[in-house]
């Protein structure tokens, strides 16, 4: 891989990124590597000067390694000698300069994006499964759990960011191409579009799940309007959009597809009894529930329109994943294998069987209650997964371990107080990636909201010790859940990321002491 001084700046020019360069040699220098962390620089590379943590002497560092063109907003003393090109913006400036160093890789895939407060990582595990069915070994993946970037295990790993650096993302899109992989599931992030990660980026389908209030904080979104608007801008960088129609804000986010997308590449499905408030459109798809139990679903989906009907993805769908909330994933993920060629004879085997780590987990404990272990970490998916149990359980007494990240995601912690009050019987409050803030003061700020004539509250720190009391105060007929870091193996304290033997091994343990006396 190698891009030259040349093409940088013209590629910036024609984005209207370029305020100046400054160049030391000749303007046909080639760039043999590209970074934005000085510790990665080797030979002569491309260096990105960017983030509000920057200092001049990363700069230095990368030049010591061999750098030889800087990109920044504004001129280093620290770069003379080198290329200097000066942009309106250095994060787009990344972007773009990445997807073209790494060869255009998102070409040579066939890119489906989700965004949406819930359920992004398992509509993108079911469209994965889809997929594979028709083109096996041939689907990559990046999700907040795992980056799939080939069929190979040494070419599966944990995910860092649900949507990483523009830089890394081209990368792996890269090796994914490399590797054979014809496909890409993706989730996108509204931080992805906060920060510029995907700018410049087109997706062959693209999906609106929902939006409820998360990732409001001032290290994140100002506002609600600010985080809906960059999730909405998935939409408008969509060839084709699929939208749940039953979706808040409906109104604004169909108006967001229409402004880049003919009405006739946008497909809105929803739930049989769903009635719109609008008239001027229809639904698409329709998804009915067949059978609930504690060990799977069973769906039908409906085609109701002439262009949802030439999909052909009717029909019955049985899922090992259980909750209502789900179907609707899996209503999406049947839509978007549709959309990328793959029928319901190969879709219905492809998404029977998908499990996803860390997403209800079942856990029955001899003598105690039913353990569910769920990622649920906000308002909106803490909601879906509790209205479903209690229905499903006949309203069980529900025990809830929970916690609220620390540094970011401000705006959940009152959501989780009020969720609490409206299903749970006994709350948890524990630790949750607490960051550089006081776990008791993050549990105190959950507890605060919190109507104590409703949920006895305990505050335990220990995550471990909070699942090992919830699930030894249930009993038969109580449900335990607990939530927010499903298979996530590391606890982030302090700027480290340490290790947590995970929730589902958590459990498995308890319960294993529980049932042996």
């Amino acid at each position: 891989m190698a891009l030259s001084l040349n093409a940088c700046i013209l590629l910036l020019k024609e984005h209207h990124l370029l305020k100046s360069s400054a160049v030391q040699n000749s303007i046909d220098t080639d760039m043999t590597g590209i970074a934005y962390d000085s510790r990665k620089v080797s030979g002569p590379s491309l260096f990105f000067c960017k983030g509000s943590h920057f200092r001049p002497i990363y700069l230095s560092m990368a030049k010591d390694n061999g750098a030889v063109t800087y990109v920044a907003e504004k001129p280093y003393v620290e770069g003379n000698g080198m290329n200097a090109l000066i942009v309106v913006n250095v994060t787009k400036a990344m972007a773009i300069l990445s997807a073209a160093f790494y060869d255009f890789p998102q070409d040579d895939l066939f890119v489906i994006a989700f965004t949406g407060t819930k359920g992004k990582t398992t509509s993108a595990y079911f469209t994965r499964g889809i997929l594979e069915q028709a083109h096996p070994e041939r689907v990559a993946l990046f999700s907040t759990l795992d980056r799939i970037v080939g069929p190979n295990p040494d070419q599966r790993f944990k995910s860092d960011l649900t949507t990483p650096e523009s830089l890394d993302l081209f990368h792996d899109m890269r090796v994914a191409v490399d590797n054979g992989m014809t496909h890409l599931v993706m989730e996108v992030s509204s931080q992805a579009y906060l920060r510029n990660r995907v700018f410049g980026l087109t997706y062959d389908v693209g999906f609106f799940l929902n939006i409820t209030p998360d990732h409001i904080g001032p290290n994140e979104h100002p506002n609600f309007a600010n985080y809906l608007h960059n999730k909405m801008q998935l939409l408008v960088n969509s060839r084709k959009v699929v939208i749940n129609a039953e979706t808040e804000h409906f109104d604004e986010v169909y108006a967001a597809a229409t402004t880049t997308t003919y009405p006739d590449s946008i497909y809105l499905f929803a739930s049989a009894d769903f009635k719109p408030q609008r008239s001027d459109i229809a639904i698409d798809f329709r998804f009915e529930s067949q059978t609930l139990d504690t060990t799977r679903s069973r769906f039908t989906l409906v085609p109701v329109t002439e262009k949802a009907a030439a999909l052909n993805v009717g029909g019955p769908y049985n899922l090992s994943l259980i909750g209502d909330f789900n179907e609707s994933n899996a209503t999406a993920a049947v839509i978007g294998g549709g959309l990328a060629g793959v029928d319901a004879a190969k879709a219905n085997p492809g998404i029977a069987n998908v499990q996803i780590p860390g997403r209800m987990e079942q856990f029955a404990v001899k003598g105690h209650g039913v353990v569910y272990v769920d990622y649920a970490h906000n308002y909106g998916s803490m909601k879906a997964l509790m209205h479903f149990l209690k229905a499903e359980y006949n309203d069980p007494k529900l025990l809830v371990v929970v916690g609220s990240p620390g540094d970011k995601g401000v705006s959940r912690r009152p959501g989780f107080a009020k969720v609490l009050t409206e299903y749970a019987s006994v709350a948890y409050l524990t630790t949750d990636d607490p960051g550089f803030e006081d776990p008791a003061e993050i549990a105190a700020e959950i507890d605060h909201g919190i109507d104590h004539d409703k949920v006895t509250v305990h505050t335990i720190l220990d995550r471990k010790e909070a699942i090992r009391q919830a699930m030894t105060a249930s009993r038969p007929g109580d449900v335990v859940i607990v939530a927010g870091k499903g298979a996530d193996p590391y606890q982030k304290v302090r700027g480290v990321d340490t290790p947590w033997p995970q929730d589902t091994h958590v459990v498995q343990e308890i319960a294993n002491e529980l049932e042996e006396g």
